[in-house]
């Protein structure tokens, strides 16, 4: 049997098409047999390295201002889509997964073109336009988040699927080894403060005055996102606090082992992964793609909080006061935990073994 992924853009749609795809070759299919179609971004990359074939295509996304490229989108939209089922006949695909995200849109256009079914995991709690039209055509739609995306039709909450060293993680295995992989012999709560595979300026900015002004905190390892670990890096070895700089984590599992706390944006991988390891968190929510409803899941429990944007410089006071409070980071992390929903993979891949067999 052979099975069709479309996944492109960042790695919070990538990574967990690719723990579908891991899961997949668990159940004994062969890596030869399961395509990854997107476009020239994170994936053409990602994909080809993690060893299962690729395909890219033409895409395109709508823009959120009045813009003459939005014009094009349904002539786009045409033409890839039937290349897209050209290539799928070719490969002998018996079902399509869309990741959601702009990439789902012709992948869901061309699974109906190709005569295949099409199912949808929509990753955020409040679906998106690509979300909300490929479920039309979905035969299930798997949600990573409770929220909004649970008014979509034939739809199952079953979470968000996460690596397997994400989804099996063990904090009291790893912790000694993590904090001896960055070098950690300071006493004192560790931060961890992620901005996402591309970074968060307003983070990696506010950085600067937690390592000045948040008493409290023992060090701090911040994954700046390769484009502005140049600029921050100098400014984390100049620090008087221990202040350990990081382009890239390949090995999450080994920074939320190390960490006390983590500031982070309210993607939905990182919600998800929030969760799965049992973090409690500072979530500043991306406003413009509706994060803010990713929090809730955490926040609602009591399992993070949430800072604004427009509230940015209440970080330092609101950290210190997190980790001078370790019975209340200690509920903090339960309350996460209780939200986990780590087998997300395993299902969506027992779904399109069913689906292909079918």
């Amino acid at each position: 049997m052979t099975y069709v992924i479309a996944a492109a853009g960042t790695g919070g749609h990538v990574n967990p098409a690719l723990a579908v795809a891991d899961a997949l070759t668990e159940r004994g299919v062969d890596r030869g047999n399961i395509l990854f179609i997107g476009g020239e971004r994170f994936e053409a990359e990602a994909v080809p390295r993690a060893g299962y074939r690729f395909a890219g295509f033409e895409l395109t996304r709508l823009r959120r201002s009045l813009s003459p490229d939005n014009l094009k989108i349904p002539a786009v939209l045409r033409r890839t889509s039937a290349t897209m089922a050209h290539e799928i006949r070719r490969f002998g695909g018996k079902v399509v997964l869309g990741m959601s995200g702009y990439v789902t849109v012709p992948a869901a256009m061309a699974a109906r073109r190709a005569g295949l079914p099409f199912v949808l995991q929509e990753q955020n709690a409040h679906p998106g336009i690509a979300a909300r039209f490929a479920a039309r055509r979905a035969v299930k739609t798997f949600l990573g988040l409770p929220g909004k995306a649970e008014v979509l039709p034939r739809s199952q909450l079953v979470g968000n699927p996460l690596r397997s060293q994400i989804a099996g993680f063990d904090r009291r295995a790893l912790r000694e080894a993590a904090r001896r992989n960055y070098g950690l012999e300071v006493s004192g709560p560790v931060l961890g403060v992620l901005g996402g595979s591309q970074g968060a300026r307003v983070l990696n900015e506010a950085v600067d005055r937690i390592a000045q002004s948040a008493g409290g905190i023992g060090s701090i390892i911040h994954l700046t996102g390769r484009a502005a670990f140049e600029q921050t890096e100098p400014r984390a070895a100049g620090s008087s606090l221990p202040w350990i700089c990081l382009p890239y984590e390949p090995r999450m599992e080994l920074f939320y082992a190390a960490a006390d706390l983590i500031l982070c944006r309210a993607g939905a991988m990182t919600v998800s992964e929030l969760a799965a390891t049992s973090s409690p968190s500072v979530l500043v929510p991306l406003a413009r793609v509706g994060q803010a409803f990713n929090a809730q899941a955490l926040s609602s429990v009591g399992g993070a909080e949430v800072v604004i944007e427009g509230n940015i410089g209440s970080l330092p006071a609101k950290i210190t006061a997190l980790v001078a409070n370790d019975r209340g980071l200690a509920a903090m992390s339960r309350a996460a935990g209780s939200t986990a929903l780590p087998n997300a993979a395993s299902i969506i891949a027992d779904h399109l073994i069913e689906v292909a067999n079918a």
